[in-house]
C-alpha cells in the first residue's frame, strides 16, 4: 500500500446480515446464501432451482424453504447478504470526498476498495452479470441494492477529477458503469483470461494488474 493509502478511512469489517434467522455451526446463513448466490451466477434465476441450491449446500430443501421461503425471496437475501458485504466498502468510499489529497487520489483509492472486494468476493461480478438480465421486480432490486450505493459515492468523486482536471473529460455515468463492469467481469471470469494468460495465478500480480489497467483507462497515467 503507497503513502496516498495511509491518508483514507479503510473498510470496517463486514457485519452479519440483519433480520435473517441463525443457522447451526456447520450450515449457517453464509453457506445457504453463498450456495444459492453460486447457483444463481451459473445458472440465472429461472434456471435454478431450490432444490438445488440445497443440493450444493448439501441440506435438506425444506431448511431453506423454511427460513428464506419462496425462490424469490431467496434471491433477494442473497441480493441483501452481497449489500452488506459491501456495505463498508461503500461507505469507505463516501469519506473520500472529505479526505485532505487530491480529486485524482480519492478515485485512485476508490478503485482500491472495489477492487480488494471483487476479489475476495469474486462470485458476486457473476451473479450481477446473470442477474443484470433480469427484468421487472428484481432489477430494481438490483440496481437499488447494488448499483445506486456505488453510483452514488463513485460518480461524485469522477465528477470532482473531470473538475479539477486531473481526469479526462467523459460522461461519469457511462465511465462508471464501463469501469465497475469491466472490473468485476475481468475477476469473476479470470477463467477466461486463463487461456491466455498466468495472471489469474498469481493474485497479487493480477489485483495489481487489474488496478494499473484500471488507471491506465480513466486517462491519468
Amino acid at each position: 500500500m503507497n503513502s496516498v493509502t495511509s491518508e483514507f478511512p479503510k473498510p470496517t469489517e463486514k457485519k452479519r446480515t440483519r433480520g435473517r434467522p441463525t443457522y447451526t455451526a456447520s450450515v449457517g446463513a453464509d453457506v445457504l446464501l453463498r450456495s444459492a448466490r453460486q447457483t444463481f451466477a451459473k445458472q440465472g434465476f429461472a434456471a435454478s432451482s431450490v432444490r438445488e441450491i440445497a443440493r450444493e449446500a448439501g441440506v435438506d430443501p425444506a431448511l431453506i424453504s423454511h427460513h428464506f421461503g419462496s425462490k424469490d425471496e431467496l434471491w433477494v437475501a442473497v441480493v441483501e447478504q452481497i449489500a452488506q458485504q459491501a456495505a463498508p466498502v461503500i461507505e469507505a468510499t463516501c469519506h473520500l470526498r472529505s479526505s485532505h489529497v487530491g480529486a485524482r487520489e480519492r478515485v485512485e483509492q476508490a478503485m482500491r476498495f472495489f477492487i480488494d472486494l471483487v476479489f475476495d468476493e469474486p462470485d458476486v461480478g457473476m451473479f450481477f452479470s446473470t442477474a443484470a438480465t433480469e427484468e421487472g421486480k428484481r432489477l430494481n432490486t438490483l440496481i437499488e441494492h447494488l448499483v445506486r450505493p456505488y453510483h452514488d459515492v463513485i460518480v461524485p468523486l469522477l465528477i470532482d477529477a473531470m473538475k479539477a482536471k486531473e481526469l479526462n473529460r467523459n460522461d461519469p455515468e457511462v465511465v462508471f458503469s464501463m469501469l465497475m463492469n469491466a472490473i468485476s467481469t475481468t475477476v469473476s471470469y479470470s477463467h477466461v483470461l486463463q487461456a491466455f494468460s498466468s495472471l489469474p495465478d498469481r493474485r497479487g500480480d493480477f489485483k495489481r494488474a487489474v488496478l494499473g489497467t484500471t488507471l491506465s483507462m480513466l486517462g491519468y497515467l
